[in-house]
């Protein structure tokens, strides 16, 4: 990979590090949910520094480009997203259920004690 390129791609990385810094300090992101994204990109920054490390991986792990060595870590961390995010919507669907549930008791006692 050329230097240029290189240069280019840590630029974008370093601002997309911050953007998400900037969304935890709005609140607008969670911080449990921006870990996953920061260490993603800490990651691909390490290995777009020092490609050496990319090869050394695709290597130990006996893949024949680094590109499928991306692709294959890209859908791993999706799938784990998706899982991640699919534990944490079910959570919330009892927790709503629960809740409206105690809403409607509440709303039945005051319309008792009229």
């Amino acid at each position: 990979m050329s230097l240029k390129i290189q240069v280019i791609v840590a630029v974008v990385i370093v601002l997309a590090l911050c953007w998400i810094a900037n969304m935890v300090r709005k609140e607008a992101l969670s911080i449990r949910f921006a870990l996953s994204w920061l260490t993603v990109g800490a990651v691909v920054l390490v290995l777009d520094l020092f490609p050496g490390i990319m090869d050394y991986l695709v290597h130990l792990l006996g893949i024949e480009l680094p590109v499928n060595m991306m692709f294959f870590f890209g859908f791993c961390f999706t799938l784990f997203l998706l899982f991640t995010l699919t534990v944490k919507v079910s959570k919330q669907e009892e927790h709503i259920k629960r809740l409206t549930q105690e809403m409607a008791l509440l709303e039945k006692q005051v319309k008792k004690e009229k």
